[in-house]
């Protein structure tokens, strides 16, 4: 479409196919973007018009263009740290991390943290000996590290495993008790091994000042190298929402950033006002959501179920917090002209948070209030979500790397009825969005996009196919809905005139290669506002 009112063009972008997401124009050849803002759209000539000598002008090749795509629940702060620690991720047994633990350890002064994360005991080739419940025992981390403390992040974020010096710096004993939504595993003579799950991992503080603005700029490039344009992060402390706030008005944020506060409700209740902003910085900062957490993760069994663990019939899970602590939080958000994003994993987690949420929302329209994760669902409960107004914040990525161990802890009855299920909630009416919960995944949504079309594992299977997406409905969970779900779909999420000019340039077409293609696909440019902040290869 092209604009009465014709505009030069500080960027023209041509000659290639460009995917608007706009039902009245879903495809292009160039587009033109002026003053950060999309000006005009249509055909190679018709955009010609808008070129003078001080345009910038990329030529696509044919290649593919999208809308920015918008990371719909991630931790910021987390992906930065996770580029200056240890990584985990690829580990494939105990033994492994131990042996990178005793090189750093040989690096570093004495007293010095030692920090990891990434690691999952399901993804190991066989379980450590001695065990329990499937985690390791501290007794080799010790040997390896007697005089620095180590602390070594499981990759849901749920748990952490730490060596005696870590638990000695803690004040942790075999007398302290669990604290509230919390566990500190302990073995049958009652001595802890190092796991804390949940709000144990809190008992540890891990000294890293200094490291803030180097984490910023850390998970700011690895972002744009992927092609995202902006950051839905799932919930902040006061203390970085003031800093990122800073750094939008200075204006050395390459991406933007809308984020989730999330701290006790005493300090919502002093702070929430004070913090709540829309688009400042030139759209780069927004604070209008808060965020709480119900229960953990499938992997450490944290998720709250309404059933107890097929492979550990012991446990339901835990609430983290409790329902009523979450109800009080949810009259803060209403209060304070808030979004309530809570993270719900189990069913019975996922339950407890609609219910709340249909008491709190009875009248009100279009609040847009979110589950983030929304994994395992009672099938009763699906259909809630589109009644209720609720978003389903959802990641690709976690459906096949969880995969594996879903039909242990759940068994296959529940798996099928309520695993990772987009396709039901989709066809029941429901916003589903989409993300990595970076840095527990890799925070491209390349990869995120493969796994919500395929389902496929890395042995080849097919985790229950009928609840892949299409195509086109994961390209929209990862651009139109999880704008929508932010308040922000007249910014972003389509490429139309008027809204901001923030593209994604990839080396194929991810709606056409075939599915083993997928993950060959590269971003060659990422655009925010008009300015190129990424290309390939510089």
């Amino acid at each position: 479409m092209i604009p009465l009112l014709m505009l030069c063009a500080d960027l023209v972008l041509r000659n290639g196919k460009i995917v608007t997401l706009d039902a009245a124009q879903p495809q292009v050849e160039a587009i033109a973007i002026s003053a950060g803002k999309i000006v005009a759209a249509g055909s190679n000539a018709q955009i010609a018009q808008q070129i003078t000598p001080a345009t910038k002008v990329i030529d696509l090749n044919g290649r593919m263009a999208i809308p920015g795509f918008i990371e719909g629940h991630g931790h910021f702060m987390g992906l930065g740290e996770s580029k200056m620690m240890l990584n985990l991720r690829e580990a494939k047994s105990w033994d492994q991390i131990v042996a990178m633990v005793a090189a750093a350890a040989k690096e570093a002064k004495p007293g010095e943290w030692i920090v990891g994360g990434g690691w999952h005991q399901e993804k190991w080739d066989a379980r450590p000996q001695p065990n329990v419940n499937g985690f390791p025992v501290n007794t080799s981390l010790n040997a390896v590290s007697p005089n620095n403390p180590v602390l070594l992040e499981h990759a849901s974020g749920h748990a952490a495993f730490v060596n005696d010096a870590a638990l000695k710096r803690a004040g942790i004993t075999r007398d302290t008790p669990n604290p509230p939504g919390g566990d500190i595993t302990k073995d049958a003579a009652g001595n802890p091994i190092g796991l804390l799950s949940e709000k144990a991992q809190d008992l540890v503080k891990v000294e890293r000042d200094g490291q803030a603005e180097k984490a910023i700029d850390q998970a700011a490039q690895e972002c744009i190298s992927k092609g995202i344009t902006t950051f839905e992060d799932a919930g902040s402390p006061v203390d970085v929402i003031d800093r990122l706030r800073k750094r939008a008005g200075a204006g050395t944020l390459p991406l933007r950033m809308w984020v989730m506060l999330r701290v006790p409700n005493n300090v919502i209740a002093a702070e929430a006002a004070r913090i709540r902003v829309i688009g400042f910085g030139d759209n780069h900062f927004t604070v209008r959501a808060i965020k709480k957490q119900i229960d953990g993760a499938l992997g450490s069994r944290g998720a709250w179920m309404l059933q107890p663990y097929s492979d550990l019939p012991s446990t339901t899970g835990f609430a983290t917090e409790t329902p009523e602590e979450i109800e009080r939080t949810a009259r803060l958000a209403l209060a304070n002209g808030y979004q309530l994003c809570v993270h719900a994993i189990g069913d019975r987690a996922n339950r407890e948070v609609l219910d709340i949420y249909e008491r709190e929302l009875a009248g009100k329209r279009d609040l847009r209030w979110r589950i983030e994760h929304a994994q395992h669902l009672d099938p009763a409960d699906i259909p809630r979500f589109a009644k209720l107004g609720v978003f389903a914040m959802m990641q690709g990525i976690h459906c096949t790397s969880d995969a594996p161990m879903v039909l242990p802890r759940l068994g296959a009855k529940r798996a099928e009825a309520g695993a990772y299920v987009w396709q039901s909630l989709i066809k029941s009416g429901a916003h589903v969005g989409n993300g990595t919960d970076t840095p527990v995944e890799d925070v491209s949504p390349i990869a995120c996009y493969y796994a919500s079309v395929t389902r496929k594992l890395k042995d080849g299977s097919t985790f229950y196919p009928a609840q892949k997406m299409t195509r086109m409905e994961a390209l929209r969970s990862y651009t139109v809905e999880n704008a929508y779900a932010a308040f922000e779909e007249n910014l972003k999420g389509t490429l139309q005139v008027g809204k901001l000019g923030d593209i994604t340039v990839l080396s194929q077409d991810i709606l056409t290669v075939a599915d083993d293609q997928i993950l060959k696909t590269q971003v060659e440019y990422t655009i925010v506002g008009g300015k190129v902040v990424y290309q390939n290869g510089r």
